[in-house]
């Protein structure tokens, strides 16, 4: 007996103390907006604690994001262009596409609102109004506000590389609304992101409210089929938690406390057939 003892605590000792499992986690690549506005800093702790997956984010503009989803880079993506996502669906690098929810797309400037734009009703004519009398700050970075703005310039008969006083920074929303703000220019801006950082800048919303400025976010997964390397499990987990009812629920309550209103709305619809 006793050298059966003895040879079991041999062999444990051979075999050496037990190795820990690596956490799971994944790579999240989503538009500035989300990151932000400070809805991540809501939900990525509330899924790592439920699910025992960590999240690496990396915001950058949606077009960024989606090249990240190509290359292989990223598990899952957050972003809102719907027709430059749909060409990465149909060339396969995403998968499991669902609608999370969406806010909408203002016009600041400073308070002074050297084009009127005030008085004005139609996007067309705010961006006709801009160009001859103002100065416009854009993002340029291929994300799903630049995107937006292009829309709008193209909606008025304008090419925005010949609007004068029209620059780009090429950066993310924070960082652009601060130097529209110290220049006294105009912007393009989710809702989000402007009021949570309206107390840092002097800019206002001068134009909002028309159809064409809905702002629409999905998440996908990086397709496995394409790109093995991707954590499907761990991004299908990601995505079933973002539509969950309790998740829609914070979403929907997210900003109301703080600034009187929703930053996003919830729009997560029941899941297809699998």
């Amino acid at each position: 007996m006793v050298r059966l003892v003895a040879a079991f605590v041999f062999g444990l000792s051979l075999a050496g103390p037990a190795v820990a499992q690596p956490k799971p986690s994944i790579i999240l690549a989503t538009t500035t907006s989300t990151q932000d506005s400070g809805l991540l800093e809501v939900l990525v702790p509330q899924f790592e604690r439920q699910r025992g997956i960590d999240v690496k984010v990396i915001a950058v503009g949606t077009g960024a994001a989606l090249r990240m989803a190509a290359r292989g880079d990223a598990d899952v993506v957050l972003v809102h262009a719907p027709a430059a996502e749909r060409r990465y669906v149909d060339s396969g690098d995403l998968s499991d596409g669902r609608l999370v929810m969406h806010n909408d797309f203002v016009i600041v400037g400073p308070p002074g609102d050297p084009a009127g734009l005030r008085r004005l009703r139609a996007p067309a004519d705010v961006m006709r109004a801009i160009a001859a009398l103002a100065s416009f700050v854009s993002r340029g970075d291929q994300s799903g506000t630049h995107t937006q703005e292009l829309s709008l310039w193209a909606a008025a008969g304008l090419d925005p590389s010949a609007v004068k006083k029209r620059e780009e920074t090429g950066q993310g929303m924070g960082a652009t609304l601060q130097i529209a703000d110290q220049k006294g220019a105009y912007a393009l801006t989710d809702r989000g992101t402007f009021l949570a950082l309206e107390k840092r800048l002097g800019l206002v919303i001068l134009f909002q409210g028309d159809s064409s400025l809905r702002n629409v976010y999905h998440v996908y997964a990086v397709n496995p089929t394409k790109h093995p390397k991707a954590r499907h499990r761990e991004a299908r987990a990601f995505i079933d938690f973002l539509v969950s009812g309790p998740t829609q629920q914070a979403i929907a309550a997210f900003g109301r406390d703080r600034y009187g209103e929703p930053l996003f709305f919830p729009d997560a619809q029941p899941a297809p057939e699998r």
